[in-house]
């Protein structure tokens, strides 16, 4: 197996796992598991396993790291503002609508980050920018609307937690910039997610919250802690290191896609067809944004952020 093919192969995995991420946190809150403690376990429970995982490989680097004020001043505002917020966002959409819907919403994100560029450059969108937004914005209308301008198909808090999850998405992305160039994405996401794992738990007070321990919640868990983020993220890691960050994050487009029919297969929701011709106009927006190669060119020359589509999430 080549090393382009073997590449591609992980990065395809990565979305995939990441699409059972939103899902599996859909099953938690349909089975009783309340935001607030799902959003504190995700966070504290994934930034033990990455930074002892970071600890094990790169312990030098690591205390390096805790060392740095500067570094943990720019952590702290990462967890708190993009971590934190996201994921608080992101789950409570997939509450208020499901996993596919959410995910879809919150892929409007570089498209925010693209329009913020133009602005930051204080330039007008090339065609194909330009392309790319009003589908997004076509993408967003036909999935709240399904087309009717008078009405909402999806519940007012629903489609705020998804474009705010979006908002969110893009501060996760741009605020640990300077910190990943300098230490790796695993070291600043890893202490990101530990640090918000520890302040938002005692913010909500979370165990005031039951955590039924069925059989399918530890499963599903484990979907979300494990497989969604570890995993998905250690191996998304390693296939862009080999495809590059644009092929990569072209190819993890596929998350969406995932999502939508995990939880179809899993949760038994249905969608409708002007639901699916929403989604499929945010994610060819995502796609042309790739091929041209324009969030990871104006951000490596702008922000040196070398890797924009690290999921949601996990």
């Amino acid at each position: 197996m080549s090393k382009q093919l073997k590449g591609s192969l992980m990065v395809l995995v990565a979305g995939i796992a990441w699409g059972f991420s939103g899902v599996s946190g859909q099953y938690l809150m349909a089975h009783g598991v309340n935001v607030n403690l799902l959003t504190s376990l995700r966070l504290i429970l994934a930034g033990i396993l990455l930074t002892a995982s970071v600890f094990f490989r790169q312990s030098d680097k690591l205390v390096s790291a805790l060392k740095d004020k500067k570094t943990l001043v720019s952590i702290a505002l990462f967890a708190l503002f993009g971590l934190v917020l996201n994921q608080y966002a992101y789950l409570s959409a997939i509450q208020h609508t499901n996993a596919g819907t959410a995910t879809v919403l919150q892929y409007v994100t570089p498209v925010l980050i693209l329009t913020f560029v133009c602005a930051k450059n204080r330039r007008f969108p090339m065609v194909s920018e330009l392309v790319a937004i009003i589908m997004a914005i076509a993408g967003t209308f036909i999935i709240a609307t399904h087309g009717q301008v008078t009405e909402l198909a999806i519940t007012p808090i629903g489609l705020f937690w998804g474009l705010f999850s979006a908002v969110t998405y893009a501060l996760y992305i741009l605020l640990p910039a300077k910190a990943i160039e300098k230490w790796g994405s695993l070291i600043v996401i890893g202490l990101g997610m530990l640090l918000g794992g520890l302040v938002f738990p005692i913010a909500i007070q979370a165990w005031k919250y039951k955590l039924p321990l069925t059989g399918g919640n530890l499963l599903a868990l484990f979907g979300l802690v494990f497989i969604g983020t570890l995993f998905a993220y250690t191996i998304f890691l390693k296939g862009t290191a080999m495809v590059g960050a644009v092929k990569g994050s072209l190819l993890a487009s596929v998350e969406p896609v995932a999502s939508v029919i995990l939880t179809v297969l899993i949760m038994g929701d249905r969608f409708f067809a002007i639901d699916v011709v929403g989604m499929i106009l945010i994610v060819l927006a995502v796609i042309i944004i790739s091929l041209k190669n324009l969030v990871y060119f104006l951000f490596y020359h702008n922000f040196k952020v070398y890797v924009w589509n690290l999921s949601p999430i996990f």
